[in-house]
């Protein structure tokens, strides 16, 4: 089952440390977002695949963005 990664935060998207295909653990960092001149990492919820990745390094998101799909 598809599970969607989304920032809690809005910011800009600093580095993303995986690509599609790429495997993942529970708690593995998977983007850094810039908010308020802080480092914020996002970690993967669940074991899997990542799919999809929809932002790209300097994109400026919303909270709650989506910024990638693992299955």
């Amino acid at each position: 089952m598809a599970q969607e990664v989304r920032s809690p935060i809005g910011g800009t998207v600093q580095n993303i440390l995986v690509e599609p295909g790429a495997k993942v653990a529970v708690d593995d960092e998977l983007i850094v977002v810039e908010a308020m001149k802080m480092q914020n990492s996002i970690h993967a919820p669940i074991t899997g695949t990542v799919k999809e990745v929809r932002v790209k390094t300097g994109d400026r998101i919303e909270g709650e963005t989506v910024l990638m799909i693992i299955e």
